[in-house]
């Protein structure tokens, strides 16, 4: 995506969990679509699906739809820590607000507080993407700057070389840690898509826990949000246990995509 190569957001914590404030990008680049045309048709049957797929216990979606020029794919997932009737719930009530948003660009995504949702009309399965950026922070400056923002990288690299070994269910890690140096415990998580590879993963994170200083320098909570992985530190905990996957869910191979099948075609789509 290429809509912008850098976005700044000043949020003040109880904005993290605004429906109305969640942040979006509407890609200008790729192309628009007009109302009822064959991709508009494809993208609401495709997206109006994404909560009727209840054997999905593991919090990732990943379907496309149609025939080429006109296929759309999609990409939701949310938080390792959402249980799978709350992350479909989630994922659907944001489809008609990134809709509205972006009312006929063929390729978009939102970052909820606890889920991405990402469509367009190539395949993004498998694919590293790292712009547009955002970045949020709370207005909260640290008391020691540099020992601070050293912890919090600390723990961002820690978190990334757990995340990246998950399978393509789930890429996610999330945990806190006591520094002795500014005497405050740290809150964070980290998330790739799942599809992508265990080195695409650590390479986004990377890059990431990299822009932390252009983010949210001194402050003491940010969000660093991109198509393909996002992060988070903040002073206070704001994530659940993780949930333990099924071991008897498979997982798929990295990249795969999943064919929604006929039977969606009834599926309608709210205006």
């Amino acid at each position: 995506m290429a809509l912008f190569p850098f976005l700044c957001y000043l949020f003040f914590i109880a904005a993290y969990h605004a429906k109305a404030d969640d942040p979006y990008s509407c890609d200008n680049n790729i192309g628009n679509y007009t109302s009822t045309s064959t991709y508009d048709n494809n993208l609401k049957t495709l997206l109006s699906s994404l909560s009727s797929h209840t054997e999905i216990n593991y919090g990732f979606y990943n379907f496309f739809y149609g025939e080429e020029p006109d296929k759309a794919y999609a990409i939701g997932v949310c938080r390792g820590d959402i249980e799978p009737n709350q992350c479909r719930t989630n994922l659907n009530n944001s489809i008609g607000y990134l809709r509205e948003q972006c009312p006929n660009q063929k390729e978009a995504i939102v970052w909820g507080g606890d889920f991405t949702l990402w469509y367009s009309n190539h395949s993004i399965f498998g694919l590293l993407e790292t712009s547009p950026t955002l970045y949020l922070y709370i207005q909260m400056n640290a008391s020691y700057v540099d020992q601070y923002m050293q912890a919090v990288a600390n723990l961002m690299q820690n978190l990334t070389a757990n995340a990246a070994l998950g399978d393509s269910r789930r890429k996610y890690e999330a945990n806190s840690v006591f520094d002795t140096t500014v005497f405050e415990t740290i809150y964070g998580y980290v998330m790739c898509m799942p599809d992508l590879s265990s080195q695409q993963c650590s390479d986004c994170l990377t890059r990431a826990i990299s822009e932390i200083p252009n983010c949210c320098n001194g402050m003491r909570g940010g969000n660093i949000l991109k198509p393909s992985c996002r992060i988070r530190y903040d002073p206070y905990p704001f994530y659940n246990s993780t949930i333990e996957l099924d071991l008897d869910s498979p997982s798929l191979p990295p990249s795969s995509g999943k064919l929604l099948t006929p039977p969606y075609l009834k599926q309608s789509y709210p205006n």
